[in-house]
């Protein structure tokens, strides 16, 4: 009885994931058809908007302005719609459980399009992201979901977005399922996230739009030099991570501690850009396809490029300005990962792959879809080198990142105790733990031996200093 009880459970399951498959199929793959095309349309009227904008000599006189306009915009008509979107869509996610206004589709729209083309340092893939959540969000309310199956369907709306853009879609999937979480993927919308992303890509490519894929030809090079020198770029890679995150927050307090008008940031935030174009040059403009191209074909960028692309992304997005961040991170990465090879004497394409995708998944906390993201962009070969670059980049950036809604679901390690279940931005508490048998408690063991010997060659001194 016991044995046919079971057997009826088993098929009672069994007809019951069949039945969830079949009903995430569906609503993923229209999800998946609605971002893709509602993305394709925004990619095209984006690329035209720069084509037309840029044929200005000193088109980046109208950053000022257009600045000004993209804030007052957001600020009027959809408030949720500040930044960058992909950040937008987690706070939503983790604390308004996935509910998008349907207003922020065109506001963000709008906004990113007058701040991006004309010159604004921003990219393209948090706007994706936050239209795709919107749709998918408004899909949810129409079809009178609950909360999680409303999470679920707008992390499909992030995948499908991110796919749509960048053209990978296996590792804008992963993105969409591992970016909420430090340290877990939410396996819960695993299916509907490939699902999305697959289909918004194929309809995307089905309404013309064509993708980078660079692959990189050469020969792998199995020996202990050569990964000293992968994990020795991913430590840099980390800590040009750690760097724009915390310059990325260092403008956002500015920000936060100037108390008037948003839009008259824009302003600001408009003029500061345009001064530093005329200190620099307008390579750092922008989405910086041509910088990112340059470096992955092995030219130089300048020495510093890196840097002052993380000034111009952290005044764009902190001072009114409207669009995404990973664009951005992969100028940032390619520059770097082209210094370090410059000053390591190493192939400059190949370390500004590896620096693309590096800093990628230091910044987001997003080691698996990166090194995913590299073998789409970059073919297979290069999986070994940048699986290791991700993973150390991500450990060395610590309990950080670009997107303070994050939550951490675990410590990146046993001898660092953190608050979990708490986003980044709110976590206040992290303390170190030594353990019995680390390096860090072996150095602690070292310098605590070498005090109580100092104190007591002291006290020796002073005795016999002593008058008999």
């Amino acid at each position: 009885m016991k044995q046919f009880s079971k057997r009826i459970r088993e098929l009672v399951e069994g007809f019951v994931l069949f039945t969830s498959v079949i009903k995430w199929f569906i609503l993923a793959s229209i999800v998946g058809i609605i971002v893709g095309a509602s993305t394709t349309f925004f990619l095209v009227v984006l690329e035209k908007s720069i084509s037309l904008v840029t044929s200005f000599k000193y088109y980046y006189f109208f950053l000022p302005l257009s600045i000004f306009l993209s804030s007052l915009i957001v600020y009027y008509l959809a408030p949720d719609a500040v930044g960058h979107g992909t950040e937008r869509v987690i706070r939503a996610i983790h604390k308004r459980a996935g509910k998008i206004k349907i207003s922020v589709v065109p506001v963000k729209f709008i906004a990113t399009i007058i701040t991006v083309a004309t010159g604004g340092s921003a990219g393209k893939e948090g706007p994706c992201a936050q239209i795709g959540g919107g749709l998918a969000s408004t899909l949810a309310d129409l079809l009178r979901f609950g909360e999680t199956d409303r999470k679920k369907l707008v992390i499909c709306g992030i995948s499908a977005g991110f796919s749509t853009v960048f053209g990978t879609p296996v590792a804008g999937a992963l993105f969409g399922i591992e970016v909420l979480f430090i340290g877990n993927l939410f396996y819960d919308a695993l299916l509907p996230s490939f699902v999305s992303g697959i289909v918004s890509f194929h309809v995307a490519q089905m309404l013309g739009v064509s993708y980078f894929y660079h692959p990189l030809h050469f020969a792998p090079v199995f020996t202990g030099s050569f990964i000293i020198e992968v994990v020795a770029a991913g430590i840099f890679l980390g800590l040009t991570s750690f760097v724009f995150i915390e310059i990325m927050e260092f403008f956002n307090d500015i920000s936060k501690y100037l108390k008037f008008w948003s839009p008259l940031k824009g302003l600001i935030g408009g003029l500061a850009l345009t001064v530093l174009t005329l200190i620099f040059t307008d390579q750092y403009l922008g989405l910086g396809l041509d910088t990112i191209t340059n470096a992955l074909n092995g030219e130089h960028v300048g020495w510093c490029a890196f840097v002052i692309k993380m000034f111009f992304t952290a005044i764009t997005l902190n001072f009114g300005g409207s669009g995404g961040i990973v664009t951005p991170i992969f100028f940032i990465g390619a520059a770097a990962g082209a210094l370090f090879a410059d000053l390591m004497g190493l192939d400059r394409a190949t370390f500004s792959a590896i620096g693309l995708v590096g800093v990628l998944a230091g910044a987001a906390n997003t080691p698996v879809s990166a090194t995913i993201m590299a073998i789409e962009l970059f073919g297979a070969q290069i999986a070994p080198y940048t699986a290791l670059v991700c993973v150390i980049s991500y450990l060395i950036t610590g309990h950080r990142s670009v997107y303070p809604t994050q939550i951490v679901a675990r410590s990146k390690s046993p001898s660092v105790s953190i608050e979990t279940g708490k986003e980044v931005e709110a976590i206040s508490y992290v303390s170190i733990q030594p353990r019995s048998k680390t390096l860090y408690s072996f150095f602690l063991s070292i310098i605590d031996l070498t005090r109580k010997t100092l104190k007591k060659l002291y006290e020796y001194y002073l005795t016999k200093r002593k008058p008999r």
